[in-house]
């Protein structure tokens, strides 16, 4: 293991619009940024080939790693195309989109990933208030396991969440600031049907973009 450089952080990167922007803050924040994507039986799978070209436009490392075992743990509509994905979140629970551990197990594995190359800063793109009903992008969820983390492996682990508490049209603007609102646009995947760009229009992801996006573009009309 390598002593930990402060300087360095490792982004969970599925190459769309949150994390995307999330890359591009870390790479302001940081004075140098590697990337992490999973692979886990996502039916957008094609966020792999996405997440590898932002990469390269972004000159950072690229790391990918298969963990398809999440998308075998239990039955949701992102991993299972037989199931007919939630267009909004029922009042019972999380929508089926919701991969049970998703989240545990890329920020667990990065970490190790991480120790191993001496980086102690982990970024992630996740939300409380555009979170969709998933638990496992909550601000108490990121800080337990960031505790956890620190426990579990004796490290000094710095979890950094930028997107945390703002919403889908700040994470525009956040984009615009840092001067990749257009890459964000056109060359992210955020759609569960595996659209790029703008996507399909009515997947819970896409609406949720398209409509943070119409909030922003209105703003800035004035």
């Amino acid at each position: 293991m390598k002593p930990m450089n402060k300087e360095t952080a490792l982004i969970v990167f599925s190459g769309g619009q949150d994390s995307t922007t999330c890359l591009f803050w870390a790479k302001k924040h940081f004075r140098s940024v590697e990337a992490l994507t999973f692979t886990y039986g996502q039916r957008h799978a094609v966020e792999v080939q996405m997440a590898e070209k932002i990469a390269r436009k972004a000159d950072v490392p690229w790391h990918h790693m298969d963990v398809s075992f999440i998308g075998k743990l239990g039955r949701n509509s992102l991993t299972d195309s037989s199931i007919v994905m939630d267009q909004e979140k029922p009042a019972d629970g999380p929508p089926n989109t919701f991969v049970p551990g998703r989240n545990l197990f890329f920020l667990s594995i990065a970490a190790v990933f991480a120790r191993e190359r001496g980086i102690n800063h982990l970024v992630t793109g996740v939300s409380q208030t555009d979170f969709s009903g998933y638990p496992d992008c909550r601000d108490a969820f990121i800080k337990s396991l960031n505790v956890t983390l620190n426990l579990g492996m004796e490290e000094q682990f710095v979890i950094h969440t930028p997107l945390m508490w703002i919403d889908k049209e700040q994470t525009w603007e956040m984009a615009d600031k840092l001067g990749v609102l257009d890459l964000v646009r056109n060359d992210t995947l955020t759609c569960y049907n595996g659209i790029a760009g703008d996507g399909c229009g009515h997947c819970p992801a896409c609406t949720l973009r398209r409509e943070g996006l119409e909030r922003y573009l209105k703003r800035l009309k004035g």
